[in-house]
């Protein structure tokens, strides 16, 4: 989640310092860690048939055809795409790179500064709203779509329907994000069904907590619009810095100031779910906090529309016994949904897996900060700490969610990044084959987006914007004004794609990926910091998948085949899996390895 361009998840003091977790702790306490989990093997060792590979798109930006990219410019100017844009050649497109859950973020209905006043959405306050297009994780109302997504507003909820039915007829299944922990500023339900009450409807707002109250409340306080220290934009005239609240509400990021800071989530309300932060974090769940009631509601909703999954947006900010309390009931009703959260605190991984009931948890602090290091060729990176951070997931392995872009990251091609989407490659071997559990590839990954410009809102944060109305360059090529066949990508950009689909055709495809065991080749075997090899097998199959993540060093060697690998046989053939090319197999149980810089080898032997 990103709310403010500023903010840092690592603000919250039940949550570890997310950037720099792998550098301040060694790998002695790490692996102590680890000594300590009692997790429940019964639920770790469920196997999964096939890999899981999911797609993140925002439709806002997905299908958005126009190219004008004007800063701060409204959705007249800089346009928005359409549910109806991710049609069957989109989808088809989508399905080349063997995905099998497609992740819509922004679909809810958030606050945001386009009028639809005529169609009975009030407006939201400029005061409260982050950018034009607005946050799509300051909810305005649980029960509805995004008006910006629909050819006919008045018929939005019909167009999301047929975009479930459509992606369902392709045989993939559809995520969207569920955001437990605030809502916006401005939050009212027009649409919401009989008989369901607004938060917030029947608080106390003389107490600054109530276990029957939606929200936390500053009595006797009004809210205060923080002076937001941004540079002159054309917002400036909507806002009069006059929005009217009283009693102030805590804000989302658990700020109890009735004038919140400049980079607080200032646009959004904390809600309750019987927590009572200012007393020792004093738990109330009996009986069963309103919000918690609400909540089930609002996803069965969801569920009952066809939706297979929920990514839950700051998952550890609301408590894991409301997740204990809720997953269990709505797959008891809907046996097949998956719920994804994003998680930055190793410490409460196996908490939220077993008792909370989560089937999958980002790796952030972990193997996507580790791997950044190296595809930046930082002088510290080293693949020792990518072998330190799998030891500490290894007994959850299945249940990890790796990734190298969302929406809350960095584009890799940006200039704050690699500057070029190719030096990530070997990471992304790395991400979609160390484990059994979910890879993520966001939209315009894999043709190289570098999320320029200055969006608005967004600033020049080397990201792909999620507050203002904008096109994305690189994947306009892909899409190709509706065609989705990649007709205006340049030469290395179809190459880049044609490596996502052949590396992803072959993750998803190899039952020793998807299911097999994990060997890591020992590094004083290696004897290099930049190469990472490990094996991956079964019974039936045994590969041996090495990264060098040297910009300009080959890496020549031998890698024993252990015991835990090797058959009576030793094998006399073997076959990189990404090029087709054979590999020299000399006497014994060993292969050769000449792998060039920044490349990779997937080897079946």
């Amino acid at each position: 989640m990103i709310l403010s361009k500023s903010i840092k998840k690592q603000d919250f003091k039940f949550i570890l310092r997310n950037s720099s977790f792998p550098k301040t702790l060694s790998a002695f306490f790490l692996l102590l860690m680890v000594s300590s989990f009692s997790f429940s093997q019964t639920k770790i060792n469920k196997m999964s048939k096939k890999k899981i590979v999911i797609y993140q798109i925002l439709p806002r930006l997905f299908g958005n055809k126009n190219n004008t990219n004007k800063t701060y410019g409204t959705i007249l100017e800089n346009g928005a795409g359409k549910f109806n844009d991710i049609d069957d050649k989109a989808l088809n497109g989508i399905k080349e790179l063997s995905v099998n859950y497609i992740w819509y973020t922004g679909v809810i209905a958030h606050a945001s500064l386009t009028d639809y006043t005529k169609f009975g959405i009030p407006n939201s306050d400029a005061d409260v709203v982050k950018g034009i297009a607005g946050s799509p994780y300051a909810i305005r109302d649980y029960y509805d779509v995004d008006p910006d997504l629909a050819v006919d507003v008045n018929h939005r909820m019909q167009e999301f329907q047929d975009l479930i039915n459509r992606t369902h007829a392709k045989n993939l299944k559809a995520i969207i994000d569920f955001v437990p922990n605030h809502v916006a500023r401005s939050y009212h339900s027009n649409v919401k069904p009989i008989g369901v009450q607004d938060f917030g409807a029947t608080d106390d707002t003389t107490k600054n907590f109530s276990p029957s109250n939606d929200f936390y409340y500053i009595p006797n306080e009004k809210f205060i619009v923080p002076d937001i220290g941004r540079k002159p934009n054309p917002l400036d005239s909507l806002k009069d810095y006059q929005f009217q609240e009283s009693p102030a509400k805590a804000t989302g990021n658990n700020s109890f100031r009735a004038k919140p800071n400049d980079d607080d989530w200032y646009e959004t309300i904390k809600l309750n779910y019987g927590v009572d932060y200012q007393n020792g974090e004093k738990a109330h769940f009996e009986p069963i906090p309103l919000v918690w009631l609400k909540m089930k509601d609002i996803l069965t909703y969801w569920a009952n529309k066809g939706v297979d999954g929920f990514r839950c947006d700051m998952a550890e900010m609301v408590p894991v016994a409301f997740w204990h309390w809720l997953i269990p009931q709505l797959k008891k009703e809907h046996p097949e949904l998956v719920f994804i959260g994003e998680a930055y605190n190793p410490k409460v991984y196996e908490q939220y897996l077993t008792e909370g009931g989560f089937d999958y948890l980002y790796d952030k602090v972990g193997l996507y900060d580790d791997v950044k290091k190296l595809i930046k060729n930082q002088p510290e990176a080293n693949v020792n700490d990518i072998s330190t951070s799998k030891q500490v997931t290894q007994i959850f392995d299945s249940h990890m969610l790796r990734f190298l872009e969302n929406h809350d990251e960095e584009r890799i091609a940006s200039k704050g990044f690699a500057g070029d989407a190719n030096l990530a490659l070997p990471a992304m071997v790395v991400s979609s084959t160390i484990g059994k559990g979910p890879v993520l590839i966001y939209f315009g990954q894999e043709v190289g987006e570098p999320g320029d410009g200055i969006e608005g809102f967004g600033g020049d944060d080397n990201r792909t914007t999620i507050f203002d109305y904008w096109g994305v360059p690189n994947y306009q090529k892909w899409m190709n004004n509706g065609e989705f066949d990649g007709g205006q990508l340049d030469v290395n950009e179809k190459k880049l794609r044609e490596n996502y689909v052949n590396l992803l055709k072959i993750t998803t495809q190899n039952d020793a990926i998807s299911n097999g065991d994990f060997y890591e080749v020992p590094q004083n075997e290696i004897n290099n910091k930049k190469v990472y090899a490990y094996f991956r097998y079964t019974k039936n199959q045994r590969l041996l998948i090495i990264s060098n993540f040297s910009r300009d060093q080959n890496f020549e060697g031998k890698i024993s085949i252990p015991k835990e690998v090797s058959t009576l046989d030793s094998p006399k053939s073997a076959i990189d899996l990404l090029t087709n090319q054979t590999i020299v197999m000399p006497s014994g149980d060993a292969i050769n390895i000449n792998i060039k810089p920044n490349t990779s080898q997937i080897i079946q032997f």
